[in-house]
């Protein structure tokens, strides 16, 4: 699936993925490929990034950081204070403070 984070400032990420998890609303939860489409709202917390390799490490530009989780260097994280998600058509897009 691919995935992409914006911010207000910049593109944070941008890449194919195995699989993404999610601060909802009403509990976090996980997309994996060809997941159904889904409209969302997100609240603070950490986007966690499921991925091949850790080549997708990638700014720290604007105070945003995606780092590789301490346990496995194939998950990234990435802290949000809300945002709004989109998936469709193995696309997920965040829209993210």
């Amino acid at each position: 699936m691919y995935l992409e984070i914006v911010s207000p400032e910049a593109t944070l990420f941008s890449s194919e993925v195995d699989s993404v998890a999610v601060p909802g609303v009403n509990g976090e939860f996980q997309m994996l490929n060809n997941h159904a489409p889904v409209v969302s709202i997100l609240k603070s917390g950490t986007i966690r990034i499921y991925t091949h390799t850790q080549s997708h490490l990638v700014f720290d530009e604007l105070h945003a950081e995606v780092i590789p989780h301490n346990d496995d260097n194939k998950i990234l994280t990435v802290s949000i204070n809300s945002g709004t998600i989109e998936m469709k058509n193995n696309t997920l897009i965040i829209l993210a403070d």
